[in-house]
């Protein structure tokens, strides 16, 4: 059961997920955790879909969210504009204003923003 779901765990690991704890039950994986934020526990959600499609029947798993306050942090790659970093956190460029908001104390500009600058990405 765990090799199936390999994939999800490793992700798991990589994003650093708290607490967490994987056991077989009952003909089922069960996956606990906490995940950063709810970006996170989306990316471990997507990757479940993935492997197993919407509603898996042999995987129950219970991710919880450790700061609710934030969707996700980013932190500014060379050649990331607002637009770029609003379409991989929600899908659509347009919503760039969002996360200029929510960083006015450290951005000036929505066109400036710098390698290595710490980013609040907020809920939507």
């Amino acid at each position: 059961m765990k090799a199936k779901y390999q994939s999800v765990l490793d992700l798991g690991q990589k994003l650093n997920i708290q607490n967490g704890d994987v056991k077989e039950q009952d003909g089922k994986l069960i996956i606990t955790g906490t995940a950063k934020t709810q970006y996170e526990k989306n990316l471990i959600w997507d990757e479940i879909k993935k492997v197993a499609g919407d509603n898996p029947t042999d995987l129950v798993a219970d991710i919880k969210v450790s700061d609710t306050s934030v969707f996700a942090h980013h932190t500014v790659e060379k050649g990331e504009t607002l637009g770029k970093i609003a379409k991989q956190y929600y899908g659509s460029a347009s919503k760039y204003n969002a996360i200029f908001k929510a960083n006015s104390n450290i951005l000036k500009n929505p066109d400036v923003i710098h390698p290595g600058q710490e980013l609040v990405i907020p809920n939507m």
